[in-house]
């Protein structure tokens, strides 16, 4: 694996006394020094959420072995789930896109400036317009087209292609198919969408037409994990912006593209981040 810089575990249990000193305390024993702590209780349900960070340069216990001890001597104690993972892994990620660009060319923006640990090998469609884009930045693009009767032999060509490449979660870069639950399964919860927040009052092809049409006073997009319910995953980020009586209809659509890119650029950050977590069809996003 390498040597790493930090370890990270994401932990969720029944709340109880005692587990932040029971993790912190497992730190400290073994020479972790801690970068960052985060956690929080879902009073409601006595449900206990928390991310720790530390840097394992000098820690006692190898990278590679680091799961199994902290299973062992506090995960299943305690009676944890447990993520663990490395400051210094680059996961891989897909993007999948239809014909509209404004999400792809941000998000490549961000790839090509180095702003994300990411590595990008694959961007597939259902439409060949934005094969040039991923060519220049050799990336390797597939156009897979869609239809009701190809869907399932399309969908294997997809998934024989992220099993190739290795890919660790997905991006539906305003990638205009329903994903198929058994896709879903492959990659629950490292499927990531984003689509306006206009739903449901203004559902159907021209969501700012009508919009307009009633008046409305802001605009919303939403980042979220897929689900085989379709657009009620669990959401990431969102985020508003104000329109008025002056804005017309271009004016929309330009706002809400401009917001779709900056929130699903949050999202992805937060999963590369390791900052989220998943409970009962909603996140736990840390900060």
């Amino acid at each position: 694996m390498g040597q790493q810089t930090s370890a990270i575990v994401l932990i969720s249990c029944k709340d109880q006394i005692g587990l932040v000193a029971a993790v912190t305390n497992f730190i400290h024993r073994n020479g972790g020094n801690i970068i960052d702590l985060e956690q929080h209780v879902d009073s409601q349900d006595h449900e206990f959420f928390m991310r720790v960070e530390w840097d394992i340069t000098n820690f006692k216990i190898p990278a590679h072995q680091l799961g199994e001890e902290f299973n062992l001597a506090i995960a299943q104690p305690l009676g944890m789930q447990v993520r663990l993972c490395f400051s210094s892994e680059k996961p891989r990620m897909a993007v999948f896109v239809s014909k509209m660009s404004h999400c792809l060319f941000d998000i490549l923006s961000r790839y090509q400036s180095g702003e994300w640990n990411v590595e990008i090998p694959l961007i597939i469609s259902n439409h060949p317009n934005l094969e040039k884009v991923a060519t220049t930045l050799g990336i390797e693009f597939h156009c897979i087209p869609m239809t009701r009767e190809t869907r399932q032999e399309q969908e294997k060509k997809q998934a024989a292609l992220l099993q190739k490449h290795q890919i660790d979660f997905v991006v539906l870069a305003r990638y205009m198919q329903i994903v198929s639950g058994d896709f879903i399964r492959q990659y629950q919860n490292r499927i990531i969408n984003i689509h306006h927040s206009f739903l449901p009052a203004f559902p159907g092809a021209k969501p700012y037409h009508s919009a307009h049409q009633r008046g409305v006073k802001i605009i919303g997009a939403t980042s979220h994990y897929v689900t085989e319910e379709l657009d009620a995953g669990p959401i990431i980020a969102q985020d508003v912006v104000p329109v008025s009586h002056t804005d017309d209809i271009e004016d929309l659509v330009r706002k809400g593209r401009d917001l779709e890119k900056i929130v699903l650029a949050r999202a992805i950050w937060h999963h590369l981040q390791n900052q989220i977590l998943v409970w009962n069809n909603r996140t736990i996003v840390f900060q």
